[in-house]
């Protein structure tokens, strides 16, 4: 089973779209699925647009009336994934970002790296399509902001919101933090759920997506000095995740050709 998890905050243009595209190609694939959307308290047309997709795809809406922020729609949205599973070692969750930047067709990439045994896929961002130089420039530092404890082997696009989890490594990692898994948000939290969640994997590894900043719908939310002084300022809350055991260390991420 693939749980797809798709955090949303008024993305009424763009999340009904990115589920049906998603919906055709996991249609494709061998494994049955299940859609997951977050409505962090949208204030737009995101409850109405949902509400239709509900009826015609096998899709969950996991609404909060007040905003939660995007780590907690995570948190619940990857906690869900577990609890409705029963079968950790087998079944994956994969979160994607609802504003449709990274086209859906990626997801088989995805799904080859987890049938050859792969615990997490990371899906680092080609951002030759930014045409503001700062905002690529805050992405390409975004690791060195952040500092060592959230530093993945072989990963160099951390804060990447498109990740795919075998379920096994997500409930191992977060096995003695049961209430709040996340101390950050936004793009620190994407950075500290890969790095705790890959502590523990036995193989990480990552294939490069286009992110096509030209699908957005609304203005961008990702103002590059602001953005460089969140993560400079979340590294002092980030926790590095514990050493695994030799025989769960992790292998170093391997990279794919563009998706």
């Amino acid at each position: 089973m693939i749980y797809l998890c798709v955090p949303s905050r008024n993305e009424a243009a763009t999340v009904g779209l990115l589920l049906w595209k998603a919906s055709r190609v996991l249609e494709g694939s061998t494994r049955k699925y299940q859609m997951l959307v977050g409505d962090d308290a949208s204030t737009d047309q995101t409850d109405e647009v949902l509400a239709a997709y509900v009826k015609a795809l096998p899709l969950t809406v996991l609404r909060s009336e007040q905003p939660l922020g995007y780590a907690a729609t995570v948190e619940r949205l990857l906690q869900e994934a577990l609890r409705l599973s029963d079968r950790h070692k087998r079944d994956a969750a994969i979160l994607m970002p609802a504003d449709f930047t990274v086209d859906p067709e990626s997801l088989t990439e995805f799904f080859k790296r987890l049938d050859s045994g792969a615990d997490v896929v990371v899906g680092e961002a080609d951002t030759s399509l930014e045409p503001d130089r700062w905002r690529r420039a805050v992405r390409r530092w975004a690791p060195r902001l952040l500092g060592s404890r959230v530093r993945v082997l072989g990963v160099r696009d951390v804060v990447s919101g498109y990740v795919a989890f075998r379920l096994i490594a997500l409930r191992n990692a977060f096995r003695d933090r049961p209430d709040r898994w996340l101390a950050t948000d936004g793009w620190a939290a994407n950075a500290e759920l890969l790095s705790w969640t890959a502590a523990g994997a036995r193989r990480v590894e990552t294939i490069t997506v286009v992110e096509r900043v030209d699908r957005l719908q609304r203005p961008s939310r990702h103002a590059a000095w602001p953005r460089a002084r969140e993560l400079w300022a979340a590294r002092r809350h980030l926790v590095k995740p514990p050493v695994p055991p030799p025989d769960r260390a992790p292998k170093a991420a391997t990279a794919k050709e563009p998706a």
